[in-house]
């Protein structure tokens, strides 16, 4: 009697432990699977990713390079500026876009020249606004997704341009912004504290990771620089790819129209 009930304990334990083993062995084969095409996936996006190739205006530098003393200017970098990656068929979205800011009446050229391409750093390719926290708004005319913006503020003299935010809307009022740059650390532009740091001009320009964020307005702030209290921009760059519409949306806006 005991002979028989220990042999149906062994089977069932046997058993048991046959269908432990199966169902861990599909676990492991899904896991591993997950694995795979997580890996892949990964590759695929990175293969899919190339360098950002900026038109670089010739470097200009009047008089000597200065030493800027600032709590929140970050270290200079030594070597090449490494290669900021972007998306296949990434494109200038700003170029010749419409241009509006704070000043209707800049003191030196105009809102056009912010986008029109020319970013050689002379007088004649720059425009300039008075003192205090001053803006300038690109609208890219559709919904896009954004992966870097690019500044030349003013690079013929050693200078860092204070309180510079840079944000991404919608809404042309910016009611909503996504905020993508702030140096900002004290909150002196009342657009919040921000985290990122104080940088020095250079005709390389300052290439600002916008992460994908989408909208149509981009908005960059300034409140002069170490060098003086005047606003200036050269040029400024959106990259990025429009959004594509679906079929409701392009209804709309053919009922709208």
């Amino acid at each position: 009697m005991k002979g028989a009930m220990q042999m149906k304990q062994d089977s069932f334990v046997f058993k048991t432990a046959i269908v432990c083993a199966c169902l861990c062995a599909m676990v492991s084969g899904t896991v591993s699977a997950q694995a795979s095409d997580s890996k892949k996936q990964e590759t695929s996006s990175k293969s899919d990713l190339v360098p950002l190739e900026l038109e670089l205006p010739k470097f200009v530098l009047i008089g000597t390079e200065k030493d800027i003393k600032s709590n929140n200017l970050e270290k200079k970098r030594k070597g090449k500026r490494p290669p900021f990656m972007v998306p296949k068929g990434t494109v200038n979205l700003a170029l010749k876009k419409r241009v509006s800011g704070s000043d209707d009446f800049p003191i030196i050229g105009e809102m056009g020249y912010v986008t029109d391409g020319d970013k050689e750093g002379t007088h004649g390719s720059s425009v300039e606004f008075g003192p205090g926290l001053q803006h300038v708004q690109i609208d890219l005319e559709k919904t896009s997704k954004i992966h870097a913006v690019v500044i030349w503020h003013f690079f013929r003299n050693t200078c860092a341009f204070k309180d510079v935010v840079v944000q991404v809307c919608n809404d042309p009022d910016f009611i909503k912004p996504t905020t993508i740059f702030n140096n900002d650390h004290n909150n002196s532009a009342g657009l919040g504290r921000g985290k990122d740091k104080e940088y020095i001009e250079s005709y390389e320009g300052r290439i600002i990771k916008a992460g994908g964020v989408e909208g149509r307005y981009v908005r960059l702030y300034s409140n002069g620089s170490t060098a003086d209290d005047i606003n200036h921009y050269i040029e400024v760059e959106v990259y990025g790819k429009p959004v594509p519409r679906d079929s409701k949306q392009l209804a709309l806006t053919e009922t709208e129209q």
